[in-house]
């Protein structure tokens, strides 16, 4: 009867202790019902005014409304975007903490071997924000009206058409290096210390081509002083809908943009960033949030976590092996 009886009791304190060690998950999944229960903070790895800044603005405006808690956008830059992503990857994963970012993050893991973390590995997807067109653009002086006019001269004239990018390793200079390997030709990559001074130059006539964003080169456009040769979307841009995809104009399988997009901390509970992909996603597709994109330059990038972490995957290879090939290298 005895063993009988401490065989019931460390039954028992088994099933006692297994109940005890379930508490946590049990209240994390119930604390997910109703979040968000606080403020939610979402770290910008640039400074305030910039392209994914302002996206990133727009989407929690929105967010917040829906919520009725506070959105808090918190500007962290430096090291073109590693500052930022360093301080999110280690965040606490309770919820409350996300990661706004872009094209750099999928870049920068084949420029740089001493990140301080992984871009894959620390953060969970939560979903793609906005999405940035390229327009590959020529100063008047070319004499070319098309992509398949400036692949036809280009492989006549190697290595004499320049074209200006806002600095090295960014993805205005690796549109360039993805459609030069792209094309089999050769061309010269001038590169600056941001758009401005960039477009300045190809407005000009110092260089002769850009892979501008549309918020610089439509004004030039508009005006005469560039012509645009196509957008590197894989559809056109509602930005400029009357300029063809590259694509579709002369380089088949052509599609290069920047983006930005949202992550969580890795161990993020799936169910809480479930919900907030469904209300991001809400609030990309409605007409006032894209009507605020298109005018600042952007246009909505709705996506599943799951779809996002594919896509994420797919750039990070497509820009490692454009690095490769190009052989860029990065000082610092």
């Amino acid at each position: 009867m005895s063993g009988l009886f401490n065989q019931r009791r460390k039954t028992v304190k088994f099933l006692a202790a297994t109940m005890i060690s379930c508490v946590p998950f049990t209240v994390s999944w119930a604390d997910a019902g109703k979040w968000p229960e606080q403020a939610i903070n979402f770290v910008v790895p640039f400074p305030p005014g910039g392209p994914v800044d302002t996206a990133a603005r727009i989407a929690t405006a929105s967010l917040a409304d829906q919520w009725k808690q506070s959105t808090v956008i918190d500007n962290k830059a430096g090291a073109g975007g590693i500052v930022g992503a360093r301080f999110s990857a280690k965040a606490k994963p309770d919820g409350y903490n996300y990661f706004f970012t872009a094209i750099h993050h999928a870049i920068l893991p084949s420029l740089n071997d001493n990140l301080g973390y992984d871009a894959q590995k620390d953060f969970e997807p939560v979903g793609g924000v906005a999405r940035f067109p390229l327009i590959l653009v020529a100063h008047p002086s070319l004499n070319v009206k098309s992509v398949q006019e400036l692949i036809a001269l280009a492989k006549e004239k190697p290595n004499t058409i320049s074209y200006s990018s806002s600095g090295t390793g960014g993805g205005t200079h690796l549109a360039g290096e993805l459609f030069a390997s792209m094309a089999g030709v050769q061309l010269q990559h001038i590169p600056y210390k941001g758009s401005a001074p960039a477009v300045q130059d190809l407005v000009g006539g110092q260089v002769q081509l850009m892979f501008a964003d549309a918020t610089s080169a439509l004004p030039f456009i508009k005006t005469g002083k560039v012509i645009p040769l196509g957008v590197g979307n894989k559809e056109r841009s509602a930005l400029s809908p009357d300029v063809p995809t590259i694509a579709e104009s002369g380089l088949p399988g052509y599609e290069a943009y920047s983006w930005s997009g949202l992550f969580a901390p890795k161990g993020t509970p799936a169910d809480v960033i479930a919900k907030l992909n469904a209300d991001l996603n809400a609030s990309l597709n409605s007409v006032a949030t894209e009507e605020k994109m298109n005018g600042s330059g952007s246009e909505p990038m709705p996506m599943s976590p799951e779809d996002f972490g594919q896509f994420l995957d797919a750039e990070i290879k497509k820009w490692h092996d454009t690095i490769q090939k190009a052989n860029i290298k990065v000082q610092g």
